[in-house]
This record gives C-alpha cells, sequence and structure tokens, in this order.
C-alpha cells in the first residue's frame, strides 16, 4: 500500500482540480486493491474528473471497482463525449447494464455517439453547447446562458438556429457583452462559420481547426441540424495521438501495443512488419551477390559500401519525416511536386559531395588508394540524391493511393537506397577495377 501511503503523507488534496489530473495520472503505478481505495475515498463529482483524466488502463479499473449504481452518479458530472470514452474501454455487458439505466435521453444521446466511429468527427464531439433562436435579444440571451453555461462545456461561441432548430451562424459570448440589450441575436451573428460532417475523420478535423485557429467546431449533418461541437482540447488530444500513431507505424509498430501488451500480441504485431524487411533485405542481398567477384578481389568494397548505404538511409529518413508532416498539416501541393523534386535533387548534390569529399580522403587515406576515394565521392553523391528522390516521392504517392505514409515509407525507402546504393557504389567499382587491384 505504498502508493496509498504516499497520498497521506504528502496531504494530497482531492478536490482540488490540478491534483485530481496528477492524481489520474499516479493511477497508472496503482494495484487494483489501492484503485479501489482511492474510489471509495473520492465524492462522485471529483471521480469524475479523475475518470475523465485517466489512460484507459485506468478506467477500466475504476469502472469495475464501482458498481453500476455509482458509476451512473459519476457520469452525471460528466460530459456525454467522456461517458462514451469510458464505456468503449468496458466489456459489452457492463455497457449494456449501464445504458439500460440510464435516463431515455441520455441512453438514446449515448447509443447515437456510440455509433460513431472512434476516430470520427462524430466520435470525439461533445453534445454540451449552446444553441439559441435567433430571434432572442442579447439580454434574453444572456439570461439563457446564465441558466446553462454551468452545465456546458463551451461557452466563447453561442450558435444561433432558426424557428426549425437548423444552425444560421454564430456569436462570440465577446460581441453578446458588448452589444446593446435589445439587439437580436440575428443581427449579431456570423453567418459565415466553418463547420464538420459527422464522418469526417478526426485529423482531417484536426487540420481544419489549426487551419483557422478554432476554439470550436461545430458538427452539422446534411440536413443542417447540430449534432456537437468539437473543443479545442479535444482537438489537442486528437493531434498527440495522431502523432503517437504516425511515429510508431514509422518504427513498424502498431499504436495498440503497450508495454503491458502480452508476448503473443507483440509477436502478432510486430512480426508481419519484420517479414515484410526481410523480404526487402534479400533484394539487396541479391544485389551484392550479383558483385561478388568484385568484392572478393577487393575486400575494401565490403568494409565501404556499408558506408554509402547509411549515409544514403539517413539522408533519406530527413526527407520522409518532412515529408509526411507536411502531408499530415496539408501543406503538400501536388502542382509543386516537380519543384520540390529538383530542391531534393539539389540537396543530395551539395550534401553528398560535402559528405563524399570527406568521406573519400579519410576511405583514401586507410586504404591507400585515391580511386577508392574517389568511386566513394562518387556513390555518396549518387546514393543522396536518390535517397531525396524517393524520399520525397514514396510518400507523394502513398498519400495518392489513400495509403497511410507513415506506414511503409520507411520500408520502401530502405530498399531504393540499399539496392541502388550497393549497385551504384559496386558498379563504379567495376569501372576502376583495374586502379583497385
Amino acid at each position: 500500500m505504498e502508493n496509498l501511503k504516499l497520498l497521506e503523507l504528502t496531504n494530497f488534496t482531492y478536490t482540488d482540480d490540478i491534483r485530481l489530473v496528477d492524481l489520474a495520472l499516479m493511477l497508472s503505478d496503482f494495484e487494483d486493491d489501492e484503485i479501489k481505495k482511492v474510489c471509495d475515498a473520492l465524492e462522485d463529482q471529483y471521480l469524475a474528473r479523475v475518470l475523465e483524466e485517466a489512460d484507459q488502463k485506468v478506467q477500466k479499473k475504476i469502472m469495475y471497482s464501482i458498481d453500476s449504481d455509482r458509476a451512473l452518479r459519476v457520469f452525471s458530472f460528466m460530459s456525454k463525449d467522456d461517458i462514451v470514452d469510458v464505456l468503449d474501454v468496458i466489456n459489452t455487458g457492463l455497457r449494456k447494464e449501464l445504458i439500460n439505466k440510464m435516463k431515455t435521453g441520455d441512453k438514446k444521446l449515448i447509443t447515437d455517439l456510440l455509433g460513431y466511429k472512434d476516430d470520427s468527427a462524430g466520435g470525439i464531439m461533445t453534445t454540451e453547447y449552446i444553441a439559441l433562436y435567433r430571434r432572442f435579444t442579447v439580454s434574453q440571451a444572456i439570461e439563457k446562458i446564465k441558466e446553462i453555461a454551468p452545465k456546458t462545456e463551451h461557452i466563447e461561441t453561442i450558435y444561433v438556429m432558426n424557428n426549425n432548430k437548423k444552425i444560421v451562424g454564430t456569436v462570440s459570448l465577446r460581441d453578446l457583452l458588448v452589444a446593446d440589450h435589445s439587439e437580436a441575436l440575428e443581427d449579431l451573428m456570423n453567418p459565415n462559420f466553418m463547420y464538420v460532417d459527422p464522418d469526417l475523420d478526426q485529423e482531417e478535423v484536426a487540420k481544419i481547426v489549426s487551419k483557422y485557429d478554432l476554439n470550436a467546431i461545430p458538427v452539422i449533418n446534411s440536413q443542417k441540424v447540430m449534432l456537437g461541437i468539437i473543443t479545442v482540447d479535444d482537438i489537442v488530444d486528437v493531434i498527440i495521438e495522431e502523432q503517437t500513431e504516425d511515429i510508431l507505424k514509422m518504427g513498424g509498430v502498431d499504436k495498440e501495443e503497450t508495454l503491458d501488451s502480452t508476448i503473443l500480441q507483440s509477436v502478432r504485431r510486430r512480426l508481419p512488419w519484420l517479414l515484410v524487411n526481410l523480404a526487402t533485405a534479400f533484394l539487396a542481398s541479391f544485389t551484392i551477390k550479383a558483385f561478388e567477384g568484385i568484392i572478393a578481389q577487393v575486400v575494401a568494397l565490403s568494409a565501404t559500401m556499408t558506408i554509402i548505404a547509411g549515409m544514403g538511409g539517413n539522408a533519406g529518413s530527413q526527407t520522409v519525416s518532412i515529408i509526411i508532416r507536411s502531408l499530415a498539416m496539408g501543406k503538400v501541393k501536388f502542382n509543386e511536386v516537380k519543384k520540390l523534386i529538383f530542391k531534393e535533387v539539389a540537396l543530395g548534390l551539395i550534401n553528398g559531395a560535402a559528405v563524399g569529399v570527406i568521406t573519400g580522403i579519410i576511405v583514401s587515406i586507410m586504404y591507400g588508394n585515391v580511386y577508392l576515394g574517389l568511386i566513394i565521392f562518387l556513390a555518396m553523391i549518387g546514393n543522396l540524391i536518390i535517397s531525396g528522390f524517393f524520399g520525397l516521392i514514396i510518400p507523394i504517392i502513398l498519400e495518392k493511393l489513400h495509403i497511410d505514409p507513415a506506414i511503409s515509407s520507411s520500408i520502401f525507402l530502405t530498399t531504393a537506397t540499399d539496392v541502388l546504393g550497393f549497385f551504384l557504389f559496386l558498379g563504379l567499382a567495376s569501372l576502376f577495377l583495374p586502379k583497385l587491384i
């Protein structure tokens, strides 16, 4: 019970919002019985805050540490989108039990939200927003906001609707507070506003929010009926999630794998990518085999050719990282690809020459053969040009084919730089073979 004793010794203030967030993070190191004791010690509204901020593993343990009646009381202090996130991590039986015990209105709302994909606009939206009729005066609007704001997640933007409850504009709270109290909302509203479809991918939503610097964006269906809003704090979570997923994919790791995954789960998620890498490695091996006679005559080639492939891979990874990030942010214009190719080729030429001169001089001194240094110099330039070209083209082609560039760009890039790098280096060696023996 060391963790619980630590909380007692530090006089942990459960009602402090910042401390509750810290507690949610700390619970990942707690044992199941310790988590239950914390749940018992916390009042419902404070447990709700911890549940919102905890990771999925802890959320599941908390839900299994309390009975269904208390879970519903805790849910009453949470926004609907956070409730849905929690319901997603528990088993089907408990989920159905909780939904069946909910009020009719909440039950329908929660069921509707559960129907959207987790990574869609509908899956991350909250249904807690303020929408008022266009005929309301500023005075009426402020009174209504005072009434419903305590239970609403976002109040900075007021959504204006017509008599059919379709959204026709927005008013900022700032504009509302400084306006004449007799003025109607329809005279203050901005009829031009950004919105997204509920089925839009969360990454696309994040791009829109980032591009237009929005605090929130409404989710509206084809009938112009507002379903909910996505707030900037949800967008921050999406950005972190997407970036983490891309980094893991670039390493050939499934986003679902954690340190707690079983050996079987890790094998199942990692082995397929290792087998793909093995297949591409054989291509490089076949290239080397084609020149094994030359390598046998000049042993120095076997020691130096890995330098060429390694530098090509590193340079290509730089380009791939920049392009994938730019694609994710929507900054790559496909009509400018030729210009980008020219830039990468030029970079490969300049960087290859700089690195090639240094490497060539060192190799010439090591093996006492200036021609070997010259081969290194030319091959380095060639492979860095190749790596820059393919580092740019591969992610763009995958994006056009609607394949996530982060998943397999590195595999194709490694294949290109190894195979073509070895072929270029050993091909040059075959031309200068009399000077190398």
